[in-house]
């Protein structure tokens, strides 16, 4: 059995690892949420007799990561392809070219591709970069 301190970052990660990796007998709990000795007893006979023991904020966590979508989840088949395409470097026109649509098809799947991805025009940044980054990166 774990016992971990809080504040939380490593420990959803840490507990995560632990029920992907464990089948036996498994017990996580946060030493911060630990006020009764009897309860603490409790939790370790149960992991003892083969049982599961999980502080409910570790719970929360890990299925709060697991609802995070990522935001290629958004886009369309033909929005993938075409970042796909931007990833190894080619040009709206080309993108036209391989894929056999016009250059303003291309230039709409783009822009859907930058607001899909969160990614607004600022002065510093390069949009098509960052998206192709978040393609990588997924």
């Amino acid at each position: 059995m774990a016992v971990a301190g809080g504040p939380f970052p490593g420990e959803e990660r840490y507990a995560s690892e632990l029920l992907a990796s464990d089948t036996g007998s498994i017990g996580y709990l946060l030493k911060d949420r630990i006020a009764d000795v009897s309860e603490f007893a409790d939790a370790v006979r149960r992991v003892g007799d083969g049982g599961a023991v999980l502080d409910p904020e570790v719970v929360a966590q890990i299925l709060a990561r697991s609802r995070r979508r990522d935001p290629l989840d958004a886009l369309s088949p033909r929005e993938r392809e075409v970042l796909a395409l931007m990833a190894e470097g080619r040009s709206n026109s080309a993108i036209a070219r391989e894929l056999v649509v016009s250059d303003g098809a291309v230039e709409k799947h783009v822009g859907n591709i930058f607001m899909k991805l969160d990614l607004a025009p600022t002065e510093g940044d390069h949009r098509r970069v960052l998206a192709v980054l978040r393609w990588l990166g997924s």
